[in-house]
């Protein structure tokens, strides 16, 4: 045995202390007997503190495997093999049967009944500490390597030896974060951005920030690419879970396009042209005097009922009985066809997610080992793989951080 101070000596070692970090940890130490974690930054579970306005949407109550993996633009084939080892309803069982009350919403959102990440973050640290897992901050690993079947990890003052090694850093926003893998031999896909609000500088719509519309469909100009579901106007253009799903199923292809490019905005949901002109004929029969800007009939806001009159040049004093021809024209196009141009992206900041990260034809989805370097295993976004916003990117953690540490914590 090593005596050098120096020098610690572990069964498995974790890098990197996020959501896939401790689950890796707390299930790793049930069949093993050294476990820690190394996080390099002065905080642990920084993401889960933060997730969801401070609320962590741990999970969504998608219970059926192959609908839950259609959730991933990328991931999808290797995560419903990985899902019938652990699934959204696993995480409920596992986090209920341990105190924490969960909450399903409308939108099949599953938050902490308590609105609060900390019972999250509480409970993943009295699992650690009461399986006896060391958790250690400001340890940052310098370099990784392999000899006699055992990784030595260097750290800044210290030497880690360990017979298993499983990577949990996160999604990196560069690729210099992932270049110590790369080094390692495995193919690494480069990062993008995967979900972000769409920027719309100088446009006026941004004076009506705040503004939500619970049902629309989103559409990018030139491609394939649809959203679906709330629109949010912001400071800076448009986010809400509509813009939020084409950031993520067009990552590769709006970074191609350097965030430069147009969206129509379709603010009845899928409603067709056709079905819209026959709606809008019996509304003129139901209010022939009144006014356009007094009679919204529709579930848009007022504020934004008025700024399409406006964009689109419809008088707010004209009445419906007099809307025909162009100008009923317009107002449909408003309605379905409301074209914006964006130019550049929002990130959330310390909830920023990628596209990007250890290609998926490296890993074991049964065990989530390297198939190159046995004894070294990768769960959590460090992989490419990300889902779209609703509680799915942390859904992937719990799942593959669950199975790299089960396996990597047998002999």
């Amino acid at each position: 045995m090593n005596t050098d101070s120096r020098v610690v000596t572990l069964d498995v070692a974790v890098i990197g202390g996020g959501a896939a970090g401790f689950f890796a940890a707390i299930h790793a130490k049930n069949t093993t007997n050294t476990v820690a974690i190394f996080e390099k930054s002065a905080k642990l579970l920084s993401k889960v503190k933060i997730s969801g306005g401070g609320r962590c949407n741990v999970t969504n109550a998608c219970f059926d495997n192959e609908l839950l993996s259609g959730y991933y633009p990328r991931g999808e084939k290797q995560l419903r093999r990985a899902f019938y080892q652990f699934n959204a309803r696993s995480t409920v069982e596992w986090y209920e049967s341990r105190g924490v009350k969960l909450k399903t919403y409308p939108d099949n959102c599953i938050f902490p009944q308590a609105n609060d990440s900390q019972v999250i973050i509480d409970c993943l640290l009295k699992e650690c500490y009461g399986r006896g897992v060391t958790l250690q901050v400001q340890h940052s690993v310098k370099a990784i390597r392999k000899e006699n079947e055992i990784f030595i990890l260097t750290l800044d003052e210290q030497l880690v030896y360990a017979k298993k090694v499983i990577v949990t850093t996160g999604g990196q926003p560069k690729m210099s974060g992932l270049k110590w893998l790369e080094e390692l031999g495995l193919k690494i896909v480069p990062p993008v951005p995967s979900l972000f609000t769409f920027n719309m500088p100088g446009n006026p719509i941004r004076e009506l920030m705040g503004n939500v519309v619970e049902q629309t469909t989103v559409k990018i100009e030139g491609t394939k690419l649809t959203g679906k579901g709330p629109l949010l106007i912001t400071h800076w253009g448009m986010s809400g879970p509509a813009i939020l799903q084409l950031s993520a199923w067009g990552a590769r292809i709006l970074e191609e396009k350097k965030y430069r490019f147009s969206i129509f905005v379709n603010w009845l949901d899928e409603m067709k042209e056709e079905a819209l002109r026959e709606r809008l004929q019996r509304h003129k029969k139901e209010q022939p005097e009144k006014m356009l800007s007094n009679a919204n009939p529709f579930s848009i806001t007022n504020k934004i009922w008025q700024f399409l009159l406006q964009k689109y040049e419809l008088p707010a004093q004209v009445r419906w009985k007099e809307l025909e021809g162009k100008s009923l024209n317009k107002l449909i196009t408003a309605l379905l066809f409301d074209k914006y141009d964006v130019s550049g992206k929002t990130t959330f900041k310390e909830e920023f997610v990628t596209a990007g990260g250890v290609h998926l034809s490296e890993i074991d989805f049964n065990t989530m080992e390297s198939k190159k370097i046995n004894g070294l295993y990768f769960a959590g976004e460090v992989l490419d793989i990300d889902g779209i916003t609703g509680g799915f990117n942390f859904q992937a953690a719990w799942t593959t951080g669950y199975i790299a540490g089960k396996h990597a914590g047998k002999d």
